[in-house]
């Protein structure tokens, strides 16, 4: 009997070192949309703070396809051991009633919801409309000749539309479908569409250069990056119904990690966001610290799908309802 004892806790306190010792290797960090885009930014910019926190070394790479889906199907897949980290935007609240897949971050635990943005309407310097009222009218006077950058079903561009929709009717524009923000706006810099909806955040260094110009944000009160700039709100009161509104960003891990590994990436990435690099690059860029984990985390993510869902579904732009996945309309 004492040998099976002495044997057990001997197996016990091995299990306990093992976890206690995490990292022992590399981790991955995938993250869901391309180099340059708002994700990428985020990520890259706090996880060198996050590493010297953790004492290893998390790489970094971009997976692209599927509005994310690939990303998270790909770390959905690996072992539940805290080596592999999904680093995504508001995307995967929206795959189920888009029908782009059956899994949202419900299957993650969020390690942080670092921050999150605002939306802005942009378009090229040279188009024939200076403002949100006047991009409404030249639309309805040129049916199908505006093109309009978009990053797929379930996108902030898709969420953008479906709120215009909402309040001025269906748009007759030309989508034009890309793998993120990042390059989406390089197009419309390149002349190739006409008109964005995008995250503050990647916008916002070629507005001041001059590179694009400002339409509206999506917001009900002004931004204090761009503080000329006009708001939504100021062309149609019927936006006050869904602002404030807007994309977030977040690091997550596989349900069933275990607690050591979950505990020491929390507390990393909660440093590693504040140190003053990071918080100086997320106020010149126009977004919102958060750094909210656990309950609070998951609580924000259940009212954010919420909202967005049911917008979109009473837009039309829904392939099955949220109420077929259990999501209840805000209010009830």
């Amino acid at each position: 009997m004492k040998r099976m004892l002495a044997g057990a806790l001997a197996l016990a306190l091995t299990a306990t070192a093992a976890v206690a010792e995490y990292p022992e290797k590399e981790i991955q960090g995938i993250i869901q949309w391309g180099a340059g885009g708002s994700t990428d930014t985020v990520m890259r910019s706090v996880t060198p703070h996050a590493e010297k926190v953790l004492g290893g070394v998390i790489v970094l790479q971009n997976m692209t396809g599927a509005v994310g889906a690939i990303a998270l199907n790909y770390v959905a897949g690996q072992p539940a051991d805290g080596y592999t980290l999904l680093m995504g935007a508001e995307n995967p609240m929206l795959y189920k009633v888009m029908g782009l897949g059956d899994k949202d971050y419900g299957e993650f635990i969020p390690i942080s919801i670092l921050a999150r943005g605002t939306a802005v309407l942009v378009a090229r310097p040279d188009t024939p409309f200076d403002d949100y009222a006047e991009m409404i009218s030249y639309v309805k006077a040129h049916p199908g000749e505006v093109k309009f950058g978009s990053t797929g079903p379930g996108g902030l561009p898709s969420v953008i539309n479906a709120m215009i929709g909402a309040v001025e009717g269906e748009l007759d524009v030309t989508r034009v479908p890309y793998d993120g923000d990042g390059p989406a706006l390089t197009a419309l810099q390149g002349g190739a569409i006409d008109v964005m909806p995008a995250v503050l955040g990647a916008a916002i260094e070629p507005i001041r250069a001059g590179k694009m110009k400002v339409l509206a944000i999506m917001d009900s009160q002004p931004n204090a990056k761009l503080p000329d700039a006009p708001y939504v709100t100021q062309f149609n009161a019927g936006y006050e119904t869904y602002l404030p509104w807007g994309p977030f960003f977040g690091v997550f891990v596989r349900k069933g990690t275990p607690d050591e590994a979950v505990r020491k990436l929390t507390e990393a990435y909660a440093k590693g966001a504040q140190h003053p690099d990071f918080v100086k690059l997320m106020n010149d860029r126009g977004f919102t610290l958060m750094g909210i984990s656990g309950k609070e985390a998951e609580d924000f993510l259940a009212k954010w799908q919420q909202g967005t869902a049911w917008l979109l579904h009473d837009a039309g732009l829904t392939k099955a309802s949220p109420e077929a996945f259990g999501i209840a309309r805000p209010g009830n």
